[in-house]
């Protein structure tokens, strides 16, 4: 087991958090396994794992949402003392932000931060409120269009991570002193997700720290001063962060690198591809066995062209046993799961169709099928039967991959589905699509990772609800797809 603190300064400050020895057991499940860590003020940690290596069992540790099954949990308090206890965790001037965001669709923006901010209370709590969270969207993400008395609901996705981020550096009465970062950038666009990375960075220049778990690894390089690596529960190797390099990083959480130059090449390869198959009144058009992908700037009219176009196949009940489209949603908590239902029954959902014999679901088919699609997208769990939150975000997604592809449509809706994924089953989703499409299935792959786009035949860039370029082969690159996305914007200044 390796011993996971701070580096750099001889005489380094009290750490703000200290797991020793810690693990967390469910049943059988070992989720955490003698964990030892520390966080010190000034550091950002970069904490790094394949989905289900333990990263947000140690998160909910050090915020108090959970308590050690074996181990030792203290914090540094304002005072300077040290002590224990789910309390202690909020008090020592701990915030998180998770994977699966946590606002009220139904209340405004700064009625959801009253929720974690307890000191707003009593008469003109609704004002303070909003100068709050103004001042904190301002400093975090200048530039934004998010009013204070905006309804969740109807921002967008990425709107939506950034209230949540600015809630946590937001001033509450009491010191910010460590931000938990969990996929923080997993929605947003590069132009935003750049401001961020500039943050983070000034927040630990002005003594604070930040636990930064993200899949995207030139992020963590960009702001990491020691990177953390887990597998199985166990901190596996933690130096400061010049001493990885991207690959040997890969290589420790245990994936292997793939060549870029062969996925490039099988994205680019159009000889194979059919008849066309889709148009929209946007303008997107797809071919049977082609990649499409959506890109540009987050929140200008991707996720509403798929919507429109998935609605406009999937409403007549008439399509119900035979689909002629299957989605795949990124934002899993609100479109994807059912939070309330098994594993199986989460991946079976949209095959009780044909699943039904004469009015009953024909449990010996729905077993084989969840088997099936458990071994070949490799879904991490003992049983199918366990609840689908048991699983880490990443196999969540897996087991919506394995909806969508377990279907006999021939044409998959993907709204931004890499959300929160590892890097290795990254890899082995473009695999798995890559054959879906040699097999004449077409995908329609809004992303906001350029690196997602390139696995694309062809790509539209939107700007303002329009398509205002069309990407193929050696064009699809991250400037020309930055070129379109702000190019109609200026000509229309």
């Amino acid at each position: 087991m390796q011993t996971a603190s701070g580096a750099g300064d001889s005489t380094p400050a009290a750490p703000l958090v200290a797991l020793s020895g810690v693990s967390v057991h469910f049943g059988a499940v070992r989720a955490l396994d003698g964990v030892s860590l520390s966080v010190c003020p000034g550091e950002c940690v970069g904490l790094i794992g394949h989905n289900g290596a333990g990263k947000s069992t140690a998160v909910n540790v050090i915020n108090g949402g959970l308590t050690p099954t074996a181990g030792k949990v203290d914090y540094g308090m304002l005072d300077g003392s040290r002590t224990g206890g789910r309390a202690a965790a909020r008090a020592s001037g701990i915030r998180s932000v998770f994977q699966e965001l946590s606002l009220c669709p139904n209340l405004t923006v700064l009625e959801n931060l009253r929720v974690p901010h307890r000191d707003l209370t009593g008469p003109g709590w609704r004002k303070r409120a909003a100068a709050r969270i103004r001042s904190a969207l301002d400093e975090v993400f200048p530039g934004h269009r998010i009013r204070p008395g905006m309804v969740v609901g109807d921002l967008t996705l990425a709107e939506r991570q950034m209230v949540e981020i600015a809630s946590a550096f937001a001033d509450a009465g009491s010191a910010v002193r460590l931000v938990i970062l969990d996929e923080p950038t997993s929605s947003l666009d590069a132009s935003i997700a750049r401001q961020l990375l500039d943050h983070v960075r000034r927040f630990c220049g002005g003594g604070g720290a930040v636990i930064f778990i993200s899949h995207m690894l030139n992020e963590v390089f960009e702001v990491a001063t020691r990177i953390d690596v887990m597998k199985d529960g166990k901190i596996i190797d933690s130096r400061p962060a010049g001493g990885f390099t991207q690959k040997g990083l890969i290589d420790a959480m245990g994936h292997v690198v793939a060549e870029e130059a062969e996925a490039e090449a099988a994205a680019r390869d159009r000889e194979r591809l059919g008849e066309e198959v889709l148009r929209t009144p946007e303008g997107l058009s797809a071919r049977k066995g082609e990649i499409v992908g959506l890109a540009g700037l987050a929140g200008h009219g991707q996720a509403e062209a798929l919507a429109r176009f998935f609605f406009s196949r999937s409403s007549s009940v008439g399509r119900v046993k035979s689909p002629e489209v299957a989605f795949v949603a990124g934002d899993r908590g609100r479109d994807g799961v059912l939070p309330l239902w098994s594993i199986l029954k989460n991946l079976t959902l949209t095959h009780l169709p044909r699943l039904t014999r004469r009015g009953l679901v024909d449990e010996t088919a729905e077993t084989a099928l969840g088997a099936a699609w458990k071994t070949k997208i490799g879904i991490r769990t003992e049983r199918m039967a366990n609840a689908i939150l048991s699983l880490s975000g990443g196999n969540q997604q897996k087991v919506l991959f394995a909806r969508a592809l377990a279907s006999s449509a021939p044409i998959v809706v993907m709204d931004d589905p890499m959300r929160g994924v590892d890097v290795g089953t990254k890899r082995e989703a473009y695999d798995l699509i890559r054959r879906e499409a040699e097999a004449e299935r077409t995908f329609l792959w809004y992303s906001t990772e350029t690196d997602e786009i390139r696995q694309c035949d062809r790509v539209f860039v939107f700007r303002n609800g329009k398509i205002s370029a069309e990407l193929t082969g050696v064009d699809i690159t991250e400037e020309n797809i930055l070129s379109a996305s702000f190019e109609m914007q200026e000509g229309g200044r």
